[in-house]
């Protein structure tokens, strides 16, 4: 065989081992955005905080709550959750400009109400307060934060600031 006839061969193979290589590295970095939660997955994963803290207030007469970290604006509670809010925020002056709603999905200290998971519906899950029959909604939001729908929900609401 002359070298002419070699030449393309292993130029050939030059450039299917550089592609192999960066397809690698591509995939090599998406492994690590993936397991540190680095944009574009971050938004997607559920987190994992044991407690975690919204701002819910009043708009156009429901409860809704931002959250720029889960891609949530204005997010609003539905099918029975308003009416749970009220029960919790009663003592709270002027919560409807704003109130800090602490859950989790473990008891913690000075927890104000259990909620307790009855099914699911329309990729939601309804849940009722332990301590009566009042139930209520929780839209797939709650999927920013958890994986799966938790059996048991801890919440508190306070004050803000």
């Amino acid at each position: 065989m002359s070298s002419e006839t070699i030449a393309p061969k292993q130029q050939g193979d030059h450039w299917r081992r550089l592609l192999l290589l960066v397809m690698g590295l591509i995939l090599i970095a998406l492994g690590v955005s993936w397991q540190f939660k680095l944009p574009p997955f971050a938004s997607q994963l559920p987190r994992e905080n044991a407690i975690m803290v919204i701002a819910p207030y009043r708009h156009q007469g429901t409860w809704v709550f931002d959250d720029s970290s889960a891609g949530l604006v204005q997010e609003p509670f539905v099918a029975g959750v308003p009416e749970m809010i009220d029960v919790i925020v009663a003592d709270i002056p002027d919560a409807d400009e704003g109130f800090r709603l602490i859950f989790s999905a473990k008891p913690f200290p000075q927890y104000q109400k259990k909620l307790i998971w009855l099914r699911g519906d329309s990729g939601g899950n309804y849940y009722r307060f332990e301590d009566s029959e009042m139930e209520g909604w929780i839209c797939p939001a709650m999927f920013k934060y958890y994986k799966t729908a938790p059996q048991e929900l801890y919440v508190k609401a306070e004050p803000k600031g």
